[in-house]
């Protein structure tokens, strides 16, 4: 669900910006940012129950918004995200990562 809150919230930013600029109205391209983190944030505090990134590193936390976003509309994002979790299993010194995802090779 918090996934989901983040690409909307990062879909509905990058088409007001854009409409914005189309339109001729750059000020209204500031509504990038309590409707693109809004929602994100929404997920965070109601659904994790957890600190948002955007507090202590912004710049990160709006690229990886724009990275999960782009992995979800390719249809790669669970592959990645078992990766990840199979890395992080890895560097506890966890035997049972290549069971996690056997053959699981990095993304192109």
């Amino acid at each position: 669900m918090n996934r989901l809150l983040h690409a909307c919230g990062t879909l509905i930013a990058t088409a007001v910006v854009a409409a914005a600029l189309l339109f001729g109205r750059p000020w209204l391209a500031l509504l990038w940012l309590p409707l693109g983190y809004g929602l994100a944030w929404v997920g965070h505090f109601l659904v994790e129950r957890n600190r948002p990134a955007t507090f202590g590193h912004p710049w990160w936390s709006l690229a990886s918004d724009f990275r999960m976003l782009g992995l979800m509309l390719c249809g790669k994002l669970d592959a990645w995200l078992a990766r990840a979790d199979a890395e992080v299993v890895t560097a506890r010194g966890d035997q049972a990562s290549s069971a996690i995802r056997p053959g699981l090779k990095p993304l192109s």
